[in-house]
């Protein structure tokens, strides 16, 4: 088997002409912010300028988003027309996404959760609220228990809208919190502790091959996902 390719912030998955698809890491910003620490967007950059030897600034259209804390596959689009048609699926729900996560407690068999969401750009930071609030957002999602182990759970996550924050509010919100999170967690998160939620599965159309294309993330072996087997469908990136 080839060993994959690595490098500091991402560990590269598929490229073409028009997409870059990659494994994102824990603890990186998609892009700038505040913290001045750097970014994937520019990291990838960076990544193409040097491989291609490309000239001048190198255009990479970022097409969705990761929150900070979180691990796992991303797609970019290396050309205008490629942003555009992602854009537009991710825009009409046409693509699968789905992620797993840790959680501390025991979540049902299934849910669907729905919530009224409203962020605080101040700190960054978002909260549950009564359906009618002025800038409440609509968030909904289905999960599915994988495993209980020992007070924490395996969950699969599929996405219906895509509210900043969402998976971690919703599942704090009802209940069990996700392991390692210390915005909306219990406040009992020992410090070092990574966020458990990886983005697993990605499904979409290839812009203009007008194939379908579905990348698979490898399952983590650190803490706490090596408590509990991979799921069947969560094998090596393909």
């Amino acid at each position: 088997m080839q060993e994959k390719e690595t490098h500091p912030f991402f560990t590269p998955v598929f490229e073409d002409n028009h997409l870059l698809v990659v494994h994102k890491l824990p603890n990186v910003p998609v892009q700038e912010d505040a913290s001045g620490d750097p970014d994937l967007l520019n990291a990838l950059k960076a990544y193409l300028k040097t491989k291609y030897n490309k000239p001048g600034n190198v255009f990479l259209g970022m097409v969705h988003r990761l929150d900070r804390p979180a691990s796992g596959l991303m797609v970019f689009a290396r050309t205008s027309k490629a942003a555009s048609r992602l854009s537009e699926q991710f825009r009409l729900r046409q693509l699968s996404k789905k992620y797993l996560a840790v959680v501390q407690g025991t979540p049902p068999p299934q849910a669907d959760l729905r919530d009224f969401l409203v962020k605080d750009a101040a700190t960054n930071k978002v909260s549950v609220v009564a359906p009618g609030r002025a800038g409440a957002k609509e968030a909904r999602l289905s999960l599915k228990l994988i495993k209980h182990l020992n007070g924490l759970s395996l969950i699969e996550i599929d996405l219906e809208t895509g509210r900043s924050h969402q998976i971690r509010v919703q599942c704090a919100h009802a209940g069990f919190p996700l392991w390692g999170d210390y915005k909306y967690g219990d406040g009992n998160q020992p410090q070092g502790r990574t966020l458990a939620l990886l983005s697993a599965r990605i499904g979409f159309t290839h812009p203009t091959l007008k194939k379908e294309m579905t990348f698979s993330a490898d399952f983590p072996q650190d803490s706490p996902w090596n408590r509990f087997d991979a799921p069947a469908q969560q094998q090596e990136f393909i």
